[in-house]
């Protein structure tokens, strides 16, 4: 019971401290107008006199960002892992998103062999000659030691933040409510869909947050590139990592960002940006298991080897082989600007697809590879057309996988790595050799023979399964099991329309009726007259005449009567 209250009392001061952050940018009313309220005393509303800041002079989006910096590692890592998702914010704030760092302070009186040996469950000195107190490095999950093993090795001890699970379901579950009482009381708030982003937040940094994942992870890179001369991978040391800390060798190389020091080493730069993309592409194309975050300081240059090192492992992408393939194929009809195959592709990549008129998709596909076919090939920048591209998907209600996503936003920064290191880089000249390779490899014979080998298993299967299939349907006959659903679809509209037709047609041959029985009577002379004109006739022509003015403008309407 007192644990329950504890958990409610933190819960209700997470709360207490997103209203006080969110009044301080000016979105008090945002929690006050939602089914947030009912968690606080209507007096709290009332005497409310926080401070906030001048907002006049910025947007919405530049307060969100600024609101997310303020509450801490969790909503700053929210607002990272959505700065490159266009199919679910707008522009603007994508924008804004983009800007936020991981400036996360050192954690103070931290006692790192303490969490060593609480981690490892083994005393600090009988295994390390030191640990360095000072972090050299931190981050919103955890903290990076420098220390040395007891046969010399230098390693770096990648520790977690204590509690910082607590944390970040505690965040999370906030987010939620918060979340769930925006889409119910806000149009505006659920045309984002919040609980959408927040869940697919949820599990991006729980996966983050298992280190032995990682672990998995720079093994299986170090598997991809073991027959590589140049791609360098860290020593991971298993017997002191846990789910929880992580102990690789220490890098000590040059950050890739950093060109003087590689000038002062001889280094060219033009050279380590050609072959640090190209390391990359070959990730993404060859192995579909790339790094997800290669910003300039998790990319180094090993002088003394003439190796090129990734760190930090915990935010990795893959390509499943069916998107893989899809993705070259991509690649290849949009290099050949065959839009016509481009459309099919994008569907079959696509976790959802919303197209509401297929020829301005065509369009949008269109201008964007005419404007690359009227650009120099010097002056293509890819991060420019792949921003593009995700506006032409966002546009057109196509959206991509979390790991495809992932890919396009590491692409346009590994380009920006090169640009740093090169001003005159391209990133085409690097795809040029993939490009027909892919070629070659779509039209190959090869290929050709091990699709249809494919084809004829699938098929041998097909038959070898047909028997018991059709035993198995005739029992269900038996039994009576046997349920057959049918859908009519636009049956409403086809009764609609009959209806119409059905009650036009019945007017019509009553009309005919009146005309016809009304010029009998005429003809006839069928007192009473009037002038000499049979009333009754008279009065069978009028109504003929105006039922008949009546299906004519109903028609020309297009009514139901």
């Amino acid at each position: 019971m007192q644990d329950l209250k504890l958990s409610k009392n933190r819960k209700l001061k997470r709360y207490n401290r997103l209203f006080n952050v969110l009044a301080k940018y000016g979105f008090d009313q945002v929690l006050a107008n939602s089914g947030i309220r009912r968690m606080f005393p209507e007096a709290y509303f009332k005497k409310r006199n926080e401070k906030t800041i001048k907002t006049e002079s910025l947007s919405a989006y530049e307060r969100i960002r600024m609101v997310l910096e303020e509450l801490g590692p969790t909503y700053v890592k929210l607002g990272q892992i959505f700065s490159n998702r266009e199919d679910m914010l707008p522009p603007a704030l994508i924008k804004e998103l983009e800007k936020l760092q991981d400036h996360v302070p050192k954690l103070k009186d931290f006692d790192v062999y303490e969490a060593i040996e609480n981690g490892l469950k083994i005393k600090g000195m009988d295994h390390f000659i030191f640990i360095e107190a000072e972090p050299i490095a931190a981050a919103s999950l955890a903290q990076v030691h420098k220390a040395q093993l007891l046969n010399g090795k230098l390693v770096a001890l990648k520790i977690q933040r204590p509690n910082i699970l607590e944390t970040i379901n505690a965040d999370i579950a906030v987010m939620k409510q918060v979340a769930k009482s925006l889409e119910k009381y806000s149009a505006q708030a659920k045309a984002f869909q919040p609980m959408r982003i927040i869940t697919t937040f949820e599990k991006s940094i729980h996966q983050e947050l298992h280190f032995l994942r990682e672990i998995d992870n720079m093994e299986r890179f170090a598997k991809n590139f073991e027959n590589n001369g140049i791609m360098y991978v860290p020593k991971v040391y298993r017997e002191y990592s846990t789910d929880s800390i992580i102990c690789m060798e220490f890098i000590s190389g040059i950050k890739i960002s950093e060109t003087d020091t590689l000038k002062k080493w001889n280094i060219d730069c033009k050279s380590v940006g050609q072959v640090g993309v190209d390391l990359y592409l070959q990730q993404v194309l060859e192995h579909g298991f790339f790094h997800a975050d290669p910003h300039p300081g998790n990319i180094f240059v090993l002088p003394e080897q003439g190796r090129i090192c990734f760190i930090d492992y915990g935010m990795m992408g893959y390509l499943l082989p069916k998107d893989k393939e899809a993705l070259e194929e991509l690649l290849l009809y949009f290099t050949q600007k065959d839009i016509k195959k481009l459309i099919p592709v994008l569907e079959k990549i696509a976790v959802k697809t919303e197209i509401p008129d297929y020829t301005k998709l065509e369009d949008d596909l269109y201008d964007l590879v005419q404007s690359i076919s009227d650009t120099s090939i010097r002056n293509i920048k890819l991060g420019e057309t792949l921003s593009q591209f995700k506006s032409v998907l966002f546009r057109n209600n196509i959206i991509l996988s979390h790991n495809l996503y992932l890919l396009i936003r590491a692409l346009i920064i590994i380009e920006g790595v090169g640009l740093k290191l090169d001003p005159e880089f391209n990133i085409t000249e690097n795809l040029k050799p993939y490009v027909s390779q892919l070629a070659r490899k779509k039209y190959s014979l090869k290929r050709l023979v091990k699709k249809n080998m494919l084809r004829f298993k699938d098929y041998n299967t097909l038959i070898d399964n047909l028997p018991e299939d059709l035993n198995a349907i005739l029992k269900k006959i038996k039994e009576g099991k046997l349920v057959v659903i049918h859908e009519h679809k636009g049956l409403k509209e086809f009764q609609v329309a009959s209806n119409k037709a059905i009650n036009r047609l019945v007017f019509a041959v009553i009309i005919a009726a009146l005309s016809i029985g009304s010029s009998i009577l005429v003809l006839a002379q069928m007192p009473p007259l009037i002038n000499g004109v049979p009333l009754l006739g008279a009065i069978g022509f009028v109504i003929s005449a105006l039922l008949g003015f009546y299906v004519v403008i109903s028609i020309f309407r297009n009514k139901q009567f």
